[in-house]
């Protein structure tokens, strides 16, 4: 019991350290961080133009506190694998510090040695009292053996002092990378304190506005309400039509396999007819009458063993499996859009999620709680909106008379983009992966602010998962 409970924490932690990300993993997230943050700033100067605070202030001074804090962590989480390594590595020092310890100790014995006995006139007496030539020859390799050990015990003495060397400048470069790392983590926790500082200011001001706020996010909530009805009901119709075009190509593929069944039971039947009549060499003379029909009573010819042979030559038709939901193609388009998630471009080159998926608290109407059916991405003024994936234009429609949503359709997945000023693309369009099908909307608050949503047939799910870090 006692070894198995052992086997079960060595696979746990196996499975600990499988998970854990590398220094390459955390260094390229903490760059990508640094970027979004330097996106959010530049977004934050933009609505700050405006000398009222708004919520897209808000929004970005609250998205920029939350990056700050994913890099802290991401920081630390690189500080304690820093850590590590410095603790490997002042071990792998006294390691080889103990190791040239133990390989000096018998290398300057055998100095000494040497040095006593380093007169030639030693060494020829050496050789010249013994008994014989053989016993001569002999001392000769124990001398070379000897000079040769003692050179190996050089060697292995230099190579260890130079792995030395090479510990401690890694020793000291890894301290170096913790120290710049515990300087950027202090500096991080600087900056966090004054955007909590401006973050707060921003409520305060905003409190003030509260009766306007709320009124807006009524109306946007009803929006969103018939916004929400009218994808729902799209989608609805497009699986309708998915399926109805599914089973028609059905019927027709199975209407194709009965005329080839039929026709080659013809062919069949008609081999064997062909093959069980006898073949007749009698010459018939135009000039004599028909020969009588044989008598009733006779039986009829039973057919020849020829037709036992017959086999036929068209290969026997397979059915192949059916998805009765959706065409083979559109399947085949749903299984690549499936299996490209995570790494599924975002809809606009450059932004930052200032809003996440599901329910939320408003900032300032705390009493109203809010739903989001995707993920809001933050991007520069006029920035394009592309296609996440290769599909087709489902609908192209707009509620408010002012911005235009699009749905494209990836088989049984849509995505659907939200808040456009401009559309390039038109109803049963195909379109491939990062087209362009639009430009990003200017909000009230001077942002521009794509919404971004995954169906999956008439279920929401949270974008941000199937999107490319």
């Amino acid at each position: 019991m006692r070894l198995f409970s052992s086997f079960i924490l060595v696979l746990l932690s196996v499975s600990v350290l499988a998970q854990q990300p590398t220094r390459e993993e955390l260094e390229q997230r903490r760059k990508q961080l640094l970027e979004t943050i330097r996106e959010t700033e530049s977004q934050l100067a933009a609505t700050k133009q405006n000398t009222k605070a708004t919520m897209g202030e808000l929004r970005a001074l609250q998205a920029k506190l939350a990056g700050r804090q994913k890099l802290i962590n991401n920081i630390n989480q690189e500080i304690d694998q820093i850590g590590n390594s410095i603790h490997q590595s002042s071990s792998e020092i006294e390691k080889l510090r103990g190791n040239l310890d133990i390989l000096k100790a018998p290398y300057a014995q055998s100095v000494r040695y040497a040095y006593k006995s380093r007169s030639s006139y030693d060494m020829l007496a050496f050789l010249f009292s013994s008994n014989d030539f053989n016993e001569a020859m002999r001392r000769m390799k124990y001398l070379k053996r000897y000079r040769d050990y003692r050179k190996d015990q050089a060697d292995q003495i230099r190579l260890t002092q130079t792995k030395l060397q090479e510990e401690v400048s890694n020793l000291n470069s890894e301290k170096a990378k913790k120290d710049i790392l515990l300087a950027a983590e202090e500096q991080q926790k600087q900056a966090i304190e004054e955007d909590k500082n401006k973050t707060n200011d921003v409520i305060k001001e905003l409190k003030g506005q509260e009766k306007e706020l709320t009124a807006k996010i009524m109306k946007n909530r009803r929006i969103q309400q018939q916004i929400d009805k009218a994808v729902e009901e799209i989608i609805r119709k497009e699986l309708e039509l998915a399926r109805k075009k599914a089973e028609e190509e059905r019927k027709r593929r199975e209407a194709e396999e009965k005329r080839l069944r039929e026709e080659e039971e013809r062919r069949k039947a008609l081999a064997a007819n062909t093959a069980s009549k006898p073949a007749s060499n009698i010459t018939v003379n135009n000039n004599t009458p028909n020969p009588p029909p044989p008598p009733a009573d006779k039986p009829a010819a039973k057919p020849t063993t020829a037709t036992t042979t017959v086999t036929a030559t068209r290969p026997e038709v397979k059915r192949p499996e059916q998805n009765y939901g959706l065409t083979p193609e559109a399947a085949a388009l749903s299984n690549n859009f499936e299996s490209n998630k995570g790494k599924l471009p975002w809809p606009v080159e450059k932004g930052f999620i200032s809003l996440g998926y599901g329910p939320y608290k408003h900032p300032i109407a705390e009493k109203v709680t809010l739903y989001n059916n995707g993920v809001n991405i933050t991007t520069n003024t006029g920035a394009n909106v592309r296609a996440c994936f290769e599909g087709t234009v489902s609908r192209v429609f707009t509620m408010d008379n002012k911005n235009w949503n699009v749905i494209i359709s990836h088989g049984r997945y849509f995505t659907l983009y939200m808040n456009l000023s401009k559309v390039f693309v038109k109803l049963d369009q195909k379109v491939s992966t990062k087209q362009n099908i639009g430009t990003a909307a200017v909000n009230e608050d001077g942002e521009s602010v794509v919404n971004f949503q995954i169906w999956v047939e008439t279920n929401k799910v949270n974008p941000e998962p199937w999107i490319a870090r």
